[in-house]
């Protein structure tokens, strides 16, 4: 990046020809999220709103464009790490979050789990040390309160609050148990998204393991332990079918994709287009 030509297309951001200012923020854009330091340090010598304005969003469009490739190399078969995934798309609405914080903040809650974990535990113990750790110990809940806020949706500001959705409470508790080496994978039930304890497998791959799940877990409800048949009775009183896939563990991709429609649904409620139409093109991103 040639530094010169960097300050002399931010001293023409003021041009009042707008379709000058049009190639400049595309030259600037093309160069990537290099810039940004220079922006922000042009926006705070700046008092001139105008130029502020024309700054922010430039700096909007680049993160944006960042948060897009970055979802899409995700997307890649080989990278489709969960808490990754999570962090990118938190990176939407935070983009100087602190991930070296999150993760840590990840790992003291895996280090308490494992120092009260045994070889000699059933499934249901474990399951049972994980949640005492996570909601007793953490103090992490379900935010019935503002169930639809987007918020609850950003696994930064989860962890932070302690308060989320099933989604994001279980991406957390599905991080965790995987790290620990326990089987506990995703499960897309329409409106209300749980987890799967599975016989011990060392990867998960599409519904392969459908046939070797032995009970549901809901940690929305602090954890509580969920069987078949009570997953029928909610499809039943949902009026939907029983498919598979509904039972099924699914992929991180498929975590991923519904986080991101969550947020759509959640935006579209608070009326705000722009997030929504910027999210859908995430989404697209992940077909």
């Amino acid at each position: 990046m040639d530094k010169s030509e960097l300050h002399a297309l931010i001293s023409l951001l003021d041009d009042p020809d707008e379709e000058v200012f049009k190639q400049i923020c595309v030259k600037l854009m093309s160069m990537g999220a290099d810039v940004i330091p220079a922006l922000e340090s042009a926006w705070e010598n700046s008092f001139d709103s105008v130029i502020q304005n024309r700054i922010e969003n430039i700096i909007q469009k680049i993160q944006f464009d960042k948060i897009n490739r970055d979802l899409k190399e995700w997307a890649r078969p080989e990278n489709q790490d969960l808490l990754e995934g999570a962090l990118i798309v938190a990176k939407y609405q935070y983009p100087d979050l602190d991930e070296d914080k999150l993760r840590r903040q990840i790992a003291q809650v895996k280090q308490d789990i494992w120092l009260e974990l045994n070889n000699n535990l059933t499934a249901l113990e474990k399951v049972r040390v994980i949640n005492h750790i996570i909601f007793d110990v953490h103090g992490f809940s379900g935010n019935t309160t503002n169930y639809h806020a987007p918020q609850n949706s950003y696994i930064n500001n989860v962890l932070e609050t302690k308060k989320g959705n099933p989604l994001s409470l279980s991406v957390i508790y599905a991080v965790i148990a995987q790290d620990l080496r326990i089987p506990v994978y995703g499960v897309n039930l329409p409106d209300h998204f749980i987890l799967a304890y599975v016989e011990h497998s060392n990867a998960i791959s599409g519904h392969d393991l459908g046939d070797r799940v032995l009970f549901y877990i809901n940690p929305f409800s602090r954890g509580w332990v969920v069987s078949r048949k009570e997953i029928d009775a909610f499809l039943k009183q949902q009026r939907l079918d029983p498919r598979p896939e509904y039972y099924d563990p699914c992929s991180n991709l498929d975590i991923i994709r519904r986080l991101l429609r969550n947020l759509i649904h959640s935006y579209e409620k608070l009326g705000y287009p722009n997030k929504v139409e910027e999210l859908s093109s995430m989404l697209l991103s992940l077909a």
